[in-house]
């Protein structure tokens, strides 16, 4: 065999095994838990874990029922989420970290650090950052009372959604 077959086999093994690395790391990486509810960080990311994971239940138990547009039950919670699924980025591949939170008496201001994934091949895949606030207000525990995004602004009207 050639040194220049055996330097081609060399490289195709190497990248066999760049994939197959990249695979395992892929699929042992932990799914994201729900966090103690003790804290706003705790609350926010639970509040945004749980509308990835669609469990609109556990979502809406996180709102703050003093929005004057409350919804009236998890079913009207889930409803608003759907039809409004662009405010939520249910259509796209994101990841969302807490990156701090500001707590001022019974209320607390979290960042969260949001990328977007989107690419239609291989040559033209992008990432996009945002950084956004989400309000929580301390009543009997944190609630979320208003975020830049993940939330329905119409929660804020006396009227509702």
């Amino acid at each position: 065999m050639k040194s220049t077959d055996k330097f081609l086999i060399g490289i195709v093994v190497g990248i066999v095994l760049l994939v197959v690395a990249a695979f395992v790391v892929t699929l042992t990486r932990p799914e994201p838990t729900y966090q103690a509810e003790d804290t706003p960080e705790g609350v926010a990311h639970n509040y945004l874990l749980a509308l990835q994971k669609k469990d609109y239940q556990r979502a809406y138990g996180y709102l703050s029922p003093t929005l004057k547009g409350y919804p009236v039950s998890a079913e009207r919670f889930a409803e608003n989420v759907e039809d409004r699924s662009w405010s939520f980025r249910l259509d796209t591949d994101t990841t969302l970290a807490i990156e701090s939170a500001r707590v001022t008496g019974n209320r607390a201001v979290v960042k969260v650090r949001e990328s977007r994934f989107r690419g239609s091949d291989l040559f033209d895949s992008s990432q996009s950052t945002t950084v956004f606030d989400m309000e929580l207000r301390l009543e009997d525990e944190w609630k979320i009372a208003d975020s830049d995004y993940y939330f329905v602004w119409c929660w804020k009207r006396d009227d509702g959604c």
